[in-house]
């Protein structure tokens, strides 16, 4: 019975059974710097959202997320599951709209996914554009 119980959350998770729906319409967006901005090594980061409110994560209310910063990743991680904190992608679970990161010199990308009360990305996805910034 527990083996069957396991198979059916992880089937559940990796059919997005667990992921909380976007309201129409919802965007995320990286307010600074702008895409293709010259920076320097230490710059700060400034998190954009319509349609939605940010909470901390942990709070399950409605159409409210949190953000993750996605630095220098080239394949997006499952969307089903909840996002891992890793040095690339960075959690902002305490409801951040803002930090300050350091990177090497260099071209960097930089990527907002917004995940739910559990940091499982919301389904549709509510992500900004994919930008990139170099640091000098």
């Amino acid at each position: 019975m527990k083996n069957l119980i396991a198979f059916a959350t992880l089937l559940a998770a990796s059919t997005g059974a667990f992921a909380t729906s976007a309201p129409q319409g919802a965007k995320e967006y990286i307010i600074s710097p702008k895409d293709g901005a010259t920076v320097g090594s230490t710059f700060t980061v400034k998190f954009g959202l319509k349609g939605m409110g940010v909470a901390p994560a942990g709070t399950n209310v409605p159409n409210t997320g949190h953000h993750h910063l996605l630095i220098d990743v080239d394949k997006l991680p499952d969307m089903a599951l909840p996002l891992p904190a890793t040095d690339h992608i960075k959690h902002y679970g305490g409801g951040q709209t803002e930090t300050q990161i350091t990177l090497p010199p260099g071209k960097h990308t930089l990527q907002l996914v917004l995940g739910d009360y559990a940091h499982v990305p919301f389904q549709p996805v509510v992500e900004s554009k994919k930008i990139t910034v170099t640091v000098k």
